[in-house]
């Protein structure tokens, strides 16, 4: 019984990895966290976060999204690098949707 088990968790792990190949995610603490990786350099996480960014996610497999948080005294700064366009700032190659009462702002990658 713990063999069919064990063979059958197998063959979800296979299929779920043949169905999900390059999904990586990775998690950041703060934006000092982030810039002793090379996320930046390749495209995964935007260049223009600001310095106070924390809980930094970002999910990549040829598109890029994630997340994080800043604190309010960045919020002006990090907004005047952004162009804003239908409720949706665009900045670098990355589209940013900021909600400023939680200070969180989710993005993706422009494709």
């Amino acid at each position: 019984m713990l063999l069919i088990m064990a063979l059958i968790a197998l063959a979800v792990y296979f299929l779920l990895s043949s169905y999900f190949p390059n999904v990586q995610i990775d998690k950041y603490d703060s934006i000092e966290a982030v810039k002793d990786t090379q996320a930046m350099e390749n495209g995964w996480i935007p260049k223009i976060l600001p310095p106070s960014a924390y809980d930094i996610i970002e999910r990549h497999d040829g598109d890029v999204f994630g997340k994080f948080s800043y604190r309010e005294e960045d919020e002006v700064s990090f907004l005047e690098k952004l162009r804003e366009s239908n409720e949706t700032y665009v900045g670098e190659n990355f589209l940013f949707k900021v909600d400023k009462e939680k200070n969180l702002v989710h993005f993706r990658n422009k494709k």
